[in-house]
């Protein structure tokens, strides 16, 4: 492992290269702050990546012959780019990447990661973020590592031995924190109605927001339940810190929990470091249908953007707008359904902040369908929880209209006639 300053590193990345971003709070800033500064010896330099944080600079305009951004999932900080054209994005499962990446589907060049320091051993950790980002960084050419003394070391598939890295570059920077304010009176009361169908001993596999922290907050009461989920919270840990969180009936890991990468604050961090009751596993593993499924009582909680009045989950765009990505969402709404006694659930507001319903006869021209309508079962708001299965169209649309805001449910019954009759 050579150690190397930033600007160093990064002049092995040449013009046509396709350079893969560790994931998530792993996002090494210093590697890529210091590629984008040589955007003047660089042309079409292809970037892959998942959700990042940071300031994601090579999305600006005057840079677009430099780099050619192609999210896997789009955040906040290259969405503008994505919707305006100067960046693109690639519809792929979660699961469904590291293939992606070890059968040179999509051939690696570069891989900019992020680790904990060596051990005694010689080996490093991904610490929070192991998902595809461990795929690329075995399938890519050359792997720079920003080693970090923050990065907790994380047990589980993460492990890499400095003799895997070829430049090594040093910091001492604080691991990106993702904070949520306080939930909203209606976060909480879908917190509430989620979990009321959560039962003792369930598998749960959860998101990262309001929502999801609301409904983990109404847990406290509950009893063995187990974790198997793409992301690990703040929220999670709470639980498992009151013992809230056994795994005792789960079939695979029983006892551990099962995550992808870490999102949270620093005393999540802390409390993951050298932590093994948390394994942290290839993204091709943990949201494997066949893995998840043998687990019992698999309740997958997970968002959207609109729903439909027969069940077609909008989760990733807001009419031809890309907004977020597919990620996860499809893996776990069937793992979950496959699983005994399992619960997919989508939960979200009646209303956007504009006062438009979520709920809607139709989707918005161009919307994309994350979930189908014959994957679909659980849609909770804060009016209640509609359950789709083994629902005709008719029942469907009366169902959700039920769990819309009352200000829009008798146009909302209008539009449905027109198309089903009377409901």
């Amino acid at each position: 492992m050579k150690i190397v300053s930033a600007e160093e590193a990064v002049k092995v990345i040449k013009s046509n290269d396709n350079v893969y971003l560790h994931s998530a709070v792993a996002t090494p800033e210093r590697l890529v702050d210091a590629m984008v500064a040589r955007h003047t010896e660089l042309e079409n330099v292809n970037l892959y990546h998942m959700h990042i944080e940071g300031k994601a600079a090579f999305t600006n305009p005057l840079y677009q012959k430099n780099f050619k951004d192609h999210a896997l999932f789009v955040s906040n900080n290259v969405r503008k780019a994505v919707q305006s054209g100067l960046a693109d994005y690639i519809p792929i499962f979660y699961s469904e990447i590291p293939r992606v990446f070890r059968n040179g589907i999509i051939p690696l060049d570069v891989a900019l990661m992020h680790l904990s320091p060596p051990d005694k051993h010689g080996n490093c950790s991904l610490g929070v973020s192991v998902e595809c980002s461990l795929a690329a960084m075995q399938s890519a050419k050359i792997v720079i590592a920003q080693i970090n003394h923050n990065m907790p070391r994380t047990h589980g598939d993460g492990v890499v031995h400095i003799s895997k890295i070829d430049y090594a570059v040093e910091v001492n920077d604080p691991i990106y924190e993702v904070i949520y304010g306080e939930p909203t009176e209606i976060e909480m009361q879908i917190g509430k109605n989620v979990a009321s169908i959560i039962e003792d001993g369930a598998t749960l596999q959860m998101g990262v927001g309001g929502i999801p922290n609301c409904v983990l907050s109404c847990l406290t009461n509950h009893k063995n339940l187990g974790i198997h989920t793409e992301m690990f919270s703040d929220g999670l840990m709470k639980l498992t810190q009151k013992g809230v969180i056994t795994g005792k009936f789960k079939k695979n890991h029983r006892g551990r929990i099962v995550s992808g990468l870490v999102m949270g604050s620093k005393k999540l961090y802390d409390f993951i470091d050298d932590n093994q009751q948390i394994a942290m596993l290839d993204i091709g593993y943990v949201n494997d249908t066949a893995v998840i499924r043998q687990n019992p009582k698999v309740t997958a909680i997970n968002s959207a953007i609109e729903v439909d009045m027969f069940g077609q989950i909008c989760a990733d765009s807001i009419g031809l707008l890309q907004y977020s990505g597919v990620g996860g969402q499809m893996d776990f709404m069937r793992g979950a359904m496959l699983s005994e006694g399992g619960k997919p659930i989508i939960a979200l507001p009646s209303e956007t902040n504009k006062g438009e319903s979520k709920i809607v006869n139709f989707l918005k021209h161009g919307a994309a369908v994350v979930t189908t309508r014959a994957h679909a079962r659980y849609v909770v708001t804060e009016y209640g929880i509609a359950d789709l299965y083994a629902k005709n169209l008719k029942q469907r649309a009366k169902l959700l209209i039920d769990i819309a805001h009352p200000m829009h449910r008798e146009n909302l019954e209008i539009e449905a006639y027109k198309v089903l009759g009377k409901i």
